[in-house]
């Protein structure tokens, strides 16, 4: 039996290059459902898609966040191949990406765009981005990843239906993989070739303010996925911060009887109770979360065995 698959296209004013994404998939996948997420485009974007046969839906919440919550939660598929509208990722590509996927050893591949001997287009701006974030979540997780913002994936049902996404930017790659890595999911990386936008197509990524938004997203999940790692790094740093101070004071109190600098002493104290505060925090968060981890293990069961009742 054929797996049932579903073409996501995320499109915001890609008139100019969505026919020719459509047409592509369809070369590739001549039996699966492509449907393009119209972003509140201003163009002719979904007349442009409908023409060209596919299955548009809208999403009004401007943000590419939104709209793959959209797709997550609108599309029943098997696998899922997601895929920018603006035709720089290779269709031709696709049966790479889905091969790990359709034999259960990835719940997500992903194509990635950096690996080594790529020769994907990139701007010397948005590669050193890419690289930037790829190294931090890859210290964080303890992970090889080379590519977490790519806009080029395929995914399982299993995956697709049960991650809750939040992030309403272009911050939601990095969300997609954070949340993987969190939930033990299977993540493979398949290389691509990222090309060039098409002449007269222009990026929607502005970088400075969506770099930081990735970035704020990457530390906020930091914290809320690595609590006891995050708030020990952080009370451990004030407690080391604490005792240069409070030496300082205790070797003058024990040279003269008496403490002169109370503004030091008083730095000193704030700093060691803050960073004993902190570890404590990260230690209750950290168990909390071990908690919660257990009770979605078994609503995950319990969702496993209502399925295989119903079918």
């Amino acid at each position: 039996m054929h797996p049932n698959i579903a073409i996501l296209i995320p499109c915001l004013n890609e008139e100019q290059t969505v026919r020719q994404v459509i047409e592509d998939f369809r070369a590739q996948l001549p039996d699966a459902d492509i449907y393009v997420f119209d972003n509140a485009s201003t163009d002719r974007t979904t007349e442009i898609a409908r023409t060209a046969g596919a299955i548009v839906t809208f999403e009004g919440r401007r943000g590419k966040g939104f709209v793959v919550q959209s797709m997550f939660e609108k599309v029943d598929a098997d696998l899922y191949v997601m895929v920018d509208g603006d035709s720089t990722y290779p269709a031709d590509q696709v049966h790479a990406l889905i091969a790990p996927v359709l034999a259960g050893k990835a719940d997500m591949a992903v194509g990635s765009r950096i690996t080594a001997g790529s020769q994907s287009k990139f701007r010397l701006l948005n590669l050193m981005g890419n690289k930037l974030y790829m190294y931090l979540i890859n210290i964080i997780f303890h992970t090889k990843l080379t590519d977490i913002l790519s806009g080029y994936r395929c995914m399982n049902r299993r995956f697709v239906k049960s991650l809750p996404l939040f992030f309403t930017g272009f911050e939601v790659e990095a969300e997609l993989t954070i949340k993987a890595l969190d939930r033990g999911f299977q993540i493979y990386e398949t290389p691509i070739n990222l090309k060039d936008r098409p002449e007269g197509s222009s990026s929607k990524i502005h970088l400075l303010r969506d770099g930081w938004r990735i970035l704020a997203t990457i530390l906020s999940l930091f914290r809320d996925y690595k609590p006891l790692t995050f708030f020990g790094f952080v009370g451990l740093l004030a407690i080391i911060l604490g005792l240069l101070p409070g030496l300082i004071v205790m070797r003058e109190y024990y040279e003269t009887g008496v403490v002169r600098n109370l503004p030091i002493s008083i730095l000193a104290v704030f700093l060691l109770m803050g960073g004993g505060m902190l570890l404590a925090i990260g230690l209750i968060l950290h168990t909390m979360k071990r908690r919660f981890q257990e009770l979605e293990h078994y609503l995950r069961i319990l969702t496993h065995q209502s399925q295989d009742r119903k079918d």
